[in-house]
């Protein structure tokens, strides 16, 4: 199990990129929070660019987009 500090919480209408790939929506696609629920397991509505909508994504379908671009950036240089 993640430790507390691990897992990464997103709020409605943060932008995300999709970490792995999903039905529909391979691993790089931007997109939008909708909604977000839950308690002990929080979970999440994304409506992707490619026009595909997906509930049920939590920390571990996602990464934020600000730290997305970092990440490439990084790699680049």
């Amino acid at each position: 199990m993640a430790a507390e500090s691990d897992v990464k919480e997103f709020k409605a209408h943060q932008k995300v990129v999709a970490s792995v790939d999903l039905d529909e929506v391979p691993a790089g696609t931007r997109g939008k929070v909708m909604l977000r629920t839950g308690f002990s397991w929080v979970r999440y509505r994304v409506r992707f660019d490619n026009g595909v909508e997906v509930p049920w994504l939590d920390d571990r379908h996602l990464v934020g987009a600000k730290e997305y671009d970092r990440s490439l950036k990084e790699e680049s240089q």
